[in-house]
């Protein structure tokens, strides 16, 4: 279970930047490339020579520009984690993709037209519409803000468990705790 947990990665500056396994984490730190700036409380990953704090937020030591993102790329990976690995017709565990409005019928790769799906709806759905297949959204696609996506990939459904100085809980952060909740 520690294997899947997600670290997030601030910059120098103390900007979201990325998240990474856990394992790239401490390999960061005992490389002196990052601190640990939040661990998970009462966890520790020990080896013959480290005892070191399960990280859950860490800061690059030196500062790495990074070109502006306003917008989260769109991935697969990324939809179902939106999701929370969560089926938008049927609610049960989710493992594929589906295109609300079918490529085939012009649907593309975008935040608003693809939902997390079980195989069997999925395969029910086919190249229908939901409306066209009878099925109903039980949650709405939204496109997260590139806060919400880092957020979302920690598995956190608001910023309550990461402290006030990172700063990513305003703007688009109501999105992510709505869409959770919904």
């Amino acid at each position: 279970m520690i294997n899947k947990r997600q670290t997030l990665v601030l910059n120098a500056g103390f900007e979201p930047l990325s998240t990474v396994s856990l394992r790239r984490a401490v390999v960061l730190v005992m490389q002196d490339k990052a601190v640990v700036e939040q661990s998970h409380p009462g966890l520790r990953v020990r080896a013959a020579s480290l005892d070191l704090p399960v990280p859950q937020v860490v800061r690059l030591c030196r500062y790495v520009r990074v070109p502006f993102r306003q917008r989260a790329p769109w991935s697969r990976r990324g939809v179902l984690v939106r999701d929370r690995h969560r089926c938008a017709y049927c609610g049960r565990r989710a493992t594929t993709v589906d295109h609300v409005v079918p490529r085939s019928r012009g649907g593309g790769d975008t935040w608003l037209n693809t939902v997390a799906a079980c195989a069997a709806d999925n395969h029910r759905k086919a190249d229908r519409t939901p409306v066209q297949a009878g099925m109903r959204l039980l949650t709405q696609p939204f496109e997260p803000t590139p806060a919400d996506a880092l957020l979302l990939a920690l598995n956190l459904r608001d910023g309550d468990a990461l402290p006030e100085w990172l700063g990513v809980r305003g703007g688009g952060t109501a999105a992510v705790s709505s869409a959770a909740a919904g």
